[in-house]
């Protein structure tokens, strides 16, 4: 019995491939701004906790339309281990639709504490840095 379900697994093969899937969906949301980025999220949210670090990793380098795809697919995972990441970009985010975008999930999350540390984190000039631009 051991046998056979050791060649069983060789033959139809353990890897996970859920890496490189994420991946490409997070491609897509971050190059599309079409029709293809709604089921592409709802990809990215059957993934769930999975499918966070590879978007938190997305969001520093993401155009700002790219982003906002990203934040949307972090409130269709829907776990509360984004919370940090969405406050981090509300706040130091150099595109004002990002923060905002980040600011409004957590608003629609009832993340009270988060959505007052933004504020606070603001109150005391901490916010993007722009090159070129003062704070």
């Amino acid at each position: 019995m051991r046998r056979l379900v050791v060649g069983l697994l060789l033959v139809l093969g353990c890897e996970d491939t859920s890496y490189r899937d994420i991946g490409a969906e997070i491609k897509l949301l971050t190059t599309r701004t079409d029709a293809l980025v709604p089921p592409a999220i709802r990809r990215l949210a059957g993934y769930k906790r999975r499918a966070i670090p590879q978007i938190e990793i997305a969001l520093h380098t993401a155009s700002p339309a790219g982003k906002v795809n990203l934040v949307h697919a972090l409130e269709a995972v829907g776990d509360r281990e984004a919370v940090p990441i969405l406050r981090h970009f509300a706040v130091y985010d150099p595109d004002p639709e990002v923060r905002g975008a980040c600011e409004e999930v957590l608003g629609r999350w009832g993340a009270a504490e988060a959505v007052a540390r933004i504020k606070e984190m603001r109150a005391r000039g901490e916010g993007p840095v722009v090159l070129g631009q003062g704070k």
